[in-house]
């Protein structure tokens, strides 16, 4: 037996006292590393989103260790550090879209009503994460539901400038399909369009309900 072992045997207050150190040393070890973690995960997600960040739009945190309540932490002092400003849900002419189908709800269906800016996340679900996650983020202009709030028909105006963007046609399409699947309605209004003739469109959409 090493004599500096056996010293310690022969003193066993030494030997409490070597132990304590270790624990101490041990521990404090622990939480350098844990705080130097936390420190690090919470750069990397800052870094992450200023360079996803573009404006009028939301980019959700997600640390693959962190527990909810650190995500939130970070989420907090992320906000707390930034500027917000509010922003109109519609522009001037989808407002006069909606302000038309409200009246054309009003005359040939009173239950339905019309909703601006509906994500189809929260009114699509799938059993397939991927294809769910295809169209979480996607929105449709404006949404006609039923008393229940039920969704029936998408309606989407479109612009002069609607397909000049890049890949708008293709996100058209995979709308259109997933709205298509899940039994909801798929309406296109164009800038040509007179307040006359949408209000028949909204008409002969609920006529053909009736008749269903």
């Amino acid at each position: 037996m090493p004599p500096e072992i056996a010293a310690l045997i022969d003193k066993p207050w030494l030997l409490a006292l070597v132990l304590a150190f270790g624990a101490v040393c041990g521990m404090a070890a622990e939480r350098v590393g844990e705080k130097i973690n936390r420190a690090e995960r919470r750069s990397y997600w800052e870094r992450k989103n200023r360079k996803r960040w573009t404006p009028g739009t939301v980019v959700p945190i997600e640390a693959r260790k962190a527990s909810p309540v650190e995500i939130a932490a970070d989420q907090l002092r992320l906000v707390m550090d930034a500027t917000f400003t509010a922003r109109q849900l519609l522009n001037h002419s989808e407002r006069r879209l909606l302000g038309v189908i409200d009246q054309a709800l009003a005359d040939h269906s009173p239950g339905w009503r019309a909703m601006g800016q509906v994500s189809l996340g929260e009114i699509l679900a799938s059993p397939n994460e991927d294809a769910y996650f295809a169209v979480n983020s996607k929105r449709v202009d404006l949404l006609i539901v039923d008393a229940d709030c039920h969704p029936l028909h998408a309606v989407e105006f479109q612009g002069k400038g609607h397909h000049t963007g890049r890949n708008t046609a293709a996100r058209d399409a995979v709308k259109r399909e997933a709205l298509r699947r899940a039994g909801i309605g798929y309406v296109e209004v164009v800038s040509g369009d007179t307040p006359a003739e949408v209000r028949e469109m909204v008409k002969k959409l609920v006529g053909r309900a009736e008749g269903a």
